[in-house]
């Protein structure tokens, strides 16, 4: 079960955290990949890890999530390489952490356009790839955060924009159904990535966590992967639409 082999996955934050993890779980699985970030210096580096580790096809696209140009020319670029795209794995992003009386224009907008409109972007451009071939896995990365507010630390803009991930989720798995596409998300707890290490080592962080997740601890590298290749696989064909919260019980709690 759960064989990739002769897939194409396309990731993009693939340069570094949660997108090199999840990239790697579909190398394991046998799937050839498209990885996608701003940093394509980090990218050749991790193509070359990816194709010696797994003997596995891999083509590094440069690509600005936010950029409708780079998008499109990306689409093209993989398509041209590998003349299909099976898997789309929407797992860039980033924050300015502000809370709603204080965060600026600009703070809320940066954050929108990266965690939200991107993942609209990236969908339509790769969805339309997966329509002709009838057949497709769209995967979107939102958050716990995406589900609850939380008092800790004001994020307003992250809130609003992983919020609206998991419901354009939920709308596009309904649109895009007919053409043989699912769409699901994967709402991570508290994982280390370049954009959390700094606020999870923290004394203060640590005793929240312990407080209130149920497993008292952390997310740790590749927990993450069981759900990414459950939702990209064969075997997952009639799960669509789907949340699914990969957080150490912290929204049962």
């Amino acid at each position: 079960m759960f064989n990739l082999k002769n897939r194409v996955a396309v990731v993009t934050g693939a340069s570094s955290g949660l997108g090199q993890q999840m990239a790697r779980a579909f190398a394991r699985q046998g799937a050839d990949l498209a990885i996608l970030a701003r940093r394509v210096e980090r990218l050749e580096d991790f193509k070359k890890e990816l194709e010696t580790e797994y003997k596995i096809k891999v083509l590094a696209v440069k690509c600005d999530v936010t950029s409708t140009d780079d998008i499109n020319a990306a689409a093209e670029a993989v398509k041209k390489e590998f003349g299909k795209v099976d898997i789309l794995l929407n797992c860039a992003g980033s924050s300015k952490d502000k809370g709603v009386l204080d965060m600026t224009d600009d703070e809320w907008d940066f954050t929108i356009a990266t965690d939200e409109t991107s993942v609209f972007k990236m969908s339509r451009a790769f969805g339309n790839i997966m329509k002709e071939q009838k057949y497709g896995r769209i995967i979107n990365i939102a958050s716990i955060y995406g589900l609850v507010g939380n008092a800790e630390i004001p994020t307003i803009a992250y809130h609003a924009s992983k919020g609206a991930v998991v419901n354009f989720t939920r709308a596009a798995a309904c649109e895009l159904a007919d053409y043989g596409i699912t769409v699901n998300a994967i709402c991570p707890g508290f994982f280390y990535t370049e954009l959390t290490t700094e606020v999870l080592d923290t004394d203060f962080f640590k005793k929240f966590a312990n407080a209130h997740v149920p497993m008292k601890r952390y997310g740790e590298a590749g927990e993450l992967d069981a759900a990414v290749v459950f939702l990209a696989s064969e075997e997952a064909r009639y799960v669509t639409g789907v949340i699914l919260p990969v957080d150490g019980g912290y929204t049962a709690a």
